[in-house]
Order: structure tokens, then C-alpha cells, then sequence
């Protein structure tokens, strides 16, 4: 039988803000907003930033599990991920899909593991990453790029 964990996020606001809280024994709150051009007073970070920021922070995590899987260390990470979002649909309500085009993401890790083992880590992290596997099924081309970097004294 598998067992599934729920994640339960409960939010309100008015007009285009909100403020969220992420139900568990830690509960955790946010806000979002949106630029001003979309109408809103770029109080808090968008919900497309919050899914580019969920897509690095779920595929270190990730790392971490397959690191650990593969016996290899990991240490610092870096990420920049961009997505490009063509707002015709989602503003002007043209006929398409309101998705981004293309989500492009470049990321470099410290790290002792060989070339071998950190192309097997980058290819297992990227199936076993929910976040990845989202944007990856939705459609829009996904494009990563990841190096390493010998690992630093701690």
C-alpha cells in the first residue's frame, strides 16, 4: 500500500492579494501579490515567482535524497531559473494556453562526486523532483543545465 503525505495550504485576500498559511505542526505563512501591471501592487512575490522559487528549492531537496542515495556529498548550491510568459491569454484573455513557453534552468552544486555519478545524480534528482515533473508534464520546453564544483572546507 503507498502511503501519500498531504500538503494543505488555506488562503484569503482580496483582489489579487493574498495571504496564505501552510497547515502542520510548523505552520508557515506567505503572501502573494502580483506586478502592477497584472494589477496589483507588487506587495509579495507573484505566484509564477513562487512556482520558479518552488522549482529550485524542491530540486536541491530532491539532490540531497539522491546525493544521499549515491554515497556522494553535496555542498553549496546556485540556481537561476527563468520563465518566459507570453501574458496574451492570461491578461487579454486570447485564445491559448496562459502556461510559460519555456522554462530555462541553470544550477551548479559543490559536490565530490565524479562526472559519472553527477550525471546520474542531475538525471535521477530531475525524475524524482515533483516540481521538475510538473512543469516538465505540462508541456512548455524545460531546459536545465547543471554543473558541479569541487566541494569547499567547512
Amino acid at each position: 500500500m503507498t502511503q501519500t503525505v498531504p500538503f494543505v495550504v488555506d488562503g484569503q485576500g482580496t483582489g489579487v492579494a493574498q495571504d496564505l498559511i501552510v497547515a502542520g505542526d510548523n505552520a508557515h505563512q506567505f503572501s502573494a501579490d502580483t506586478y502592477t501591471a497584472f494589477g496589483g501592487a507588487d506587495a509579495a512575490p507573484s505566484p509564477l515567482a513562487y512556482t520558479l522559487g518552488a522549482l529550485t528549492s524542491c530540486n536541491q531537496i530532491t539532490a540531497q535524497l539522491v546525493a544521499k542515495d549515491l554515497g556522494v556529498t553535496l555542498g553549496a548550491f546556485t540556481f537561476h531559473a527563468q520563465g518566459d510568459l507570453d501574458p496574451s491569454v492570461f491578461v487579454g484573455g486570447a485564445d491559448g494556453n496562459p502556461n510559460f513557453d519555456s522554462v530555462t534552468v541553470e544550477a551548479s552544486v559543490e559536490t565530490d562526486a565524479d562526472d559519472a555519478t553527477f550525471d546520474t545524480l542531475v538525471s535521477e534528482l530531475e525524475r524524482r523532483c515533483p516540481v521538475t515533473q510538473l512543469f516538465k508534464r505540462s508541456g512548455l520546453k524545460y531546459t536545465s543545465t547543471w554543473s558541479s564544483r569541487p566541494l569547499t572546507a567547512a
